[in-house]
């Protein structure tokens, strides 16, 4: 099992950027970032593959970056022009497959604790 340690959560007002972090006990070959509002189920938001693969959400497509330091094995989302709508708790995961898009939290057995982002308007 990995173990997963999020970081980086914040409060900024709408436009502003954040950039999260995922520390990994070990290796795992795809990686991604999931987020679940109040109320909400939890949704994918961008996964990457060892090979670099990526693959995003439409509402974050163009504004938020996915990277991989494997040497750290830690995960990075990058977060700009930040939408009050990105308001909600952001999770790591480790995956075991990559299946067709859109991702879902099927493909991904290791979970971290979350880290919180808060969007005002």
């Amino acid at each position: 099992q990995v173990q997963l340690v999020e970081s980086g959560g914040g409060s900024v007002q709408a436009g502003g950027s954040l950039t999260l972090s995922c520390v990994a006990s070990e290796y795992a070959p795809y990686m991604g970032w999931f987020r679940q509002s109040s109320d909400q189920v939890r949704v994918g938001v961008a996964r990457i593959a060892g090979d670099r693969t990526t693959d995003y959400s439409d509402s974050v497509k163009g504004r938020f970056t996915i990277s991989k330091d494997n040497a750290k094995n830690t995960l990075y989302l990058r977060m700009t022009d930040l939408k009050p709508e990105d308001t909600a708790m952001y999770f790591c995961a480790a995956g075991r497959m990559w299946s067709a898009p859109p991702m879902t939290s099927s493909d991904f057995r290791d979970w971290g604790q979350g880290t919180q982002v808060t969007v005002s308007s």
